[in-house]
C-alpha cells in the first residue's frame, strides 16, 4: 500500500507542476482571465493525472467512464473546496494547501477503491 501511495503521491507533485505552469501560461503569457485560466489548467492536469495514475499507479485500464468518474470527484472537491473556503473567508493561500491535503488522501481512497478497483467498479 505504501509504495501504491508513493506513485500517487509522484503523480499528484507532477499534476500540480503542471496545473500551475498551465495556469501561469494561460494568465501571465496569452492574458485569459483568473477563473478561465484555472479551469483550462485543471483539465489538462486532470487528465494527466487520470492517465498517469491509470497506467503507472493502478496498471488499470484507461477508460471513458473511470475518466468520468474521476474527473467529476476531484472537480466536486475542488468546488466544495473553494465553497468552503468562501464561506469562511479563508486565505487563497490556505485554500489551496487545504485542497492539496485533502485532494491528496481522498483521491487516494476514491481512485484505489472506486474508480480503479481492478475491474470490480461501476465505471468499467
Amino acid at each position: 500500500m505504501f509504495k501504491l501511495f508513493s506513485r500517487y503521491v509522484s503523480v499528484g507533485v507532477l499534476n500540480t507542476g503542471i496545473h500551475w505552469s498551465c495556469f501561469a501560461a494561460l494568465f501571465s503569457l496569452i492574458g485569459l482571465n483568473q477563473a478561465l485560466s484555472n479551469l483550462v489548467a485543471f483539465c489538462v492536469a486532470v487528465t494527466f493525472s487520470f492517465i498517469a495514475n491509470a497506467k503507472w499507479t493502478f496498471k488499470a485500464k484507461a477508460t471513458t467512464g473511470r475518466y468520468i468518474a474521476f474527473v467529476i470527484f476531484m472537480g466536486a472537491m475542488a468546488a466544495l473546496t473553494g465553497y468552503v473556503a468562501d464561506l469562511i473567508h479563508a486565505p487563497a493561500v490556505i485554500t489551496l494547501i487545504a485542497f492539496s491535503g485533502f485532494s491528496l488522501v481522498s483521491g487516494f481512497i476514491y481512485s484505489k477503491f472506486i474508480v480503479f478497483r481492478g475491474g470490480l467498479g461501476f465505471v468499467e
